[in-house]
């Protein structure tokens, strides 16, 4: 069945985003929608497609409930699954307590949230809570404040370029001890504006990152080995994230999902797309480039623990800890 892809830039503005979304869905009349790269524009564009009725594949984590969810389906991992094995790893060093500073939108609330849901349990005191914007040049103020509770472990709540930030002002101020990330960071862009001082910064992420470290038996190795050689040949060497496997998965998903939906309707319809949302939630065993995906009424991301590794910064590029 031949598809159209149409692509728009929100330049990570959820309004941007929103106004794209009605675009698309009321002129275009797509079948399904995906996006964006951002907490902030999926959320906004996540609440369009529910109201429309149109499939959505999200491509970060929403920041709505599951109730809110029933047209959506999100391929990134849930961030409580990440964490924990952050908070694994911390219990693990005897860390007693722990420092925050995340972006002030909704992804820092995830992550925090996320962290505390583990941390609390396990008797982990949270000393200090920092914020700062996407857009901020410096945090000497929040991280100064961090140093001053002196907490056994520090966990950024950034993405991107911006996760490094916190790092450097924690580094440049002498912290010597354990400093964690989460998903959005693992990329090669962290460590480009990082560089040394980034080293030894730990984080969860998808299998993708690091497909060569995985074992033979690993069902994801192949999948994510088959992605990165197609996808760096374009893009370059090293050029591999967790995005690009996102939106990959999202059209795994998508192509798992349209045959049994052409059994009962034809694309263009209402009723097209009613039955792309009963099949997607219906997929089962879904290899991709980050998990193994079964999805259903209850669960629209349908990932569990294979879709989660711990890495490292070793020598200037993300590691597998062993």
């Amino acid at each position: 069945q031949p598809v159209k892809y149409i692509m728009l830039e929100d330049a990570t503005d959820a309004t941007i985003a929103a106004k794209n979304a009605r675009k698309l869905i009321a002129e275009d009349k797509v079948d399904a929608i995906m996006g964006s790269v951002s907490v902030p524009s999926t959320t906004q564009v996540a609440q369009i497609a529910n109201e429309t009725k149109t499939p959505m594949i999200a491509l970060s984590p929403v920041a709505l409930p599951p109730d809110k969810l029933e047209w959506v389906f999100v391929v990134p991992q849930p961030v409580p699954l990440m964490m924990s094995a952050v908070v694994e790893h911390m219990k693990a060093h005897n860390v007693k307590t722990w420092g925050y500073i995340g972006f002030t939108d909704s992804w820092g609330d995830l992550v925090l949230k996320a962290t505390e849901q583990f941390t609390g349990p396990d008797g982990m005191k949270l000393d200090a809570s920092e914020r700062y914007a996407r857009a901020d040049t410096s945090v000497t103020g929040q991280v100064l404040k961090i140093i001053a509770a002196n907490p056994d472990a520090v966990v950024v709540g950034g993405s991107g370029t911006g996760g490094a930030l916190p790092q450097l002002a924690l580094v440049e101020r002498n912290y010597k001890k354990q400093i964690y990330h989460n998903f959005g960071t693992v990329n090669r862009e962290f460590i480009k504006v990082g560089g040394k001082a980034v080293e030894g910064a730990i984080a969860s992420t998808g299998p993708l990152i690091v497909f060569e470290e995985l074992p033979a038996s690993n069902p994801i190795k192949a999948v994510a080995a088959d992605f990165v050689t197609r996808y760096e040949a374009t893009f370059g060497a090293g050029s591999r994230n967790a995005f690009a496997g996102y939106s990959y998965d999202g059209f795994l998903l998508l192509n798992a999902a349209v045959p049994a939906a052409m059994a009962k309707a034809k694309p263009g319809t209402p009723e097209f797309r009613q039955a792309l949302r009963d099949a997607l939630e219906n997929v089962k065993n879904i290899v991709g480039t980050h998990g193994v995906y079964n999805m259903t009424a209850k669960d629209h991301t349908g990932l569990d623990s294979r879709a989660r590794v711990l890495v490292h910064v070793e020598n200037g590029t993300w590691r597998l800890m062993k």
